[in-house]
């Protein structure tokens, strides 16, 4: 309970400070390509229930029906600001909403669509025993994700066979020593990260 009035609090602080950043953000998006500034995809949250999760639109209009992974930046998919957001992972800042509506918290394992969730193992399935989160240590570590999937011959191979199982070791072994303490050093590094990026 009052780890989610804390992110839910953070979240709201986060929106009002950030405003002005965002609205440019969507400008720019608008400018560089039609089509809206959000993208919605279907993930799967706690306890198996579908939610909307919301970013901001990197890529073409209907792009996601050539497939929902993304092979860095090369990907031709991607708009130009596109490419920017998501080098410094600016795409994900709507996520915020998510924090408000109570599907998400800010820190907790990402979210995954359906087609893949389906390949998860029964032991595997404990991630959905808790709300998916904005960041989480596999998000760290795996940061440089998409480019690493763009030097596979067959990425979504790559994704289901080595990456995302290995994602999900390190949700599982979060949600074992899972804290408040534990969630703000992870929100910390996430800033770090960004912020050495920037």
């Amino acid at each position: 309970m009052l780890r989610s009035l804390f992110d839910k609090i953070a979240a709201l602080l986060g929106l009002l400070v950030l405003s002005p950043f965002l609205i440019i953000i969507a400008l720019a998006i608008s400018i560089d390509s039609r089509g809206g500034v959000f993208f919605v995809q279907t993930r799967v949250g706690k306890d198996f229930k579908p939610f909307g999760l919301f970013k901001f639109r990197t890529m073409r209009p209907f792009a996601e029906k050539e497939g929902k992974l993304t092979i860095g930046n090369n990907d031709p998919r991607i708009t130009t600001v596109g490419a920017i957001l998501r080098k410094v992972k600016l795409d994900e800042l709507p996520q915020l909403f998510n924090v408000l509506n109570g599907t998400m918290n800010l820190v907790g394992p990402r979210p995954e669509v359906l087609e893949y969730v389906e390949h998860y193992s029964e032991e595997q399935r404990k991630v959905l025993t808790v709300k998916p989160g904005i960041t989480d240590y596999a998000s760290l570590l795996y940061f440089n994700e998409n480019e690493m999937l763009a030097q596979s011959e067959n990425p979504k191979e790559t994704y289901l066979n080595v990456i995302m199982p290995a994602k999900l070791k390190l949700n599982l072994e979060y949600i074992e020593k899972r804290s408040f303490s534990e969630d703000l050093k992870i929100i910390f590094r996430t800033v770090i990260r960004i912020f050495l990026i920037c």
